[in-house]
């Protein structure tokens, strides 16, 4: 397989844990050349309650434990980074968790900040492009959102643990629900928990 790339983003809505672990799964991967990771402004709030993660100054080292080799990370407020444009090789992308607002705005076409560019720029060039949707309940706004972002080619993958694995922590119910989305583009993980029917 060839060396992939591939672009992380998280939005301000709960489950900061979730992107955390896929990162570290990707950083870990021997498949992976580069991650392009961007944190919206709204994120790093909720990285603060929820991790006890502050700032944007190293925020990957916080996020990772250890310095990253092969994650950049991007300004949300930069739209001429490489993955804004549809010419840079991707393999696609990942917001996790995806935010109402952040999906409004792909949805909508709206391409006003480096995620929304990235991602419109994923839609445009019929590569894949998760939405890791994270509300309880959804609204009829909301699920026109997610049908227009359908519709135009992307993934609706919302934020639904699993317990049939009966996990331990919170932690490793996180680390299976990033293993789950990794493996939907292609990159199954030895870790990952597989339901085995009875013989």
């Amino acid at each position: 397989m060839e060396a992939v790339n591939l672009t992380v983003a998280i939005t301000g809505a709960s489950g900061a844990i979730l992107c955390r672990e896929a990162l570290r799964a990707l950083e870990a991967d021997a498949r992976l050349a580069r991650i392009h990771f961007v944190a919206s402004e709204n994120s790093l709030r909720v990285m603060a309650e929820e991790l006890g993660i502050s700032g944007r100054t190293n925020l990957l080292e916080k996020l990772l434990g250890t310095t990253p080799a092969k994650i950049t990370q991007h300004s949300d407020s930069d739209i001429g980074a490489s993955i804004a444009s549809g010419s840079y090789p991707s393999h696609g992308m990942i917001i996790l968790p995806c935010s109402m607002g952040t999906l409004a705005t792909i949805a909508n076409g709206l391409a006003n900040s480096l995620i929304t560019r990235a991602a419109d720029v994923t839609l445009k060039e019929r590569r894949p492009l998760l939405l890791c949707v994270r509300e309880t309940p959804f609204n009829r706004i909301h699920l026109r959102n997610m049908s227009l972002a359908a519709e135009a080619g992307a993934v609706i993958f919302p934020v639904i643990p699993a317990f049939y694995n009966k996990p331990v922590d919170s932690a490793e119910m996180a680390r299976q629900f990033a293993f789950r989305v990794l493996a939907h583009i292609g990159l199954q993980h030895h870790g990952a928990y597989v339901w085995k029917a009875d013989e």
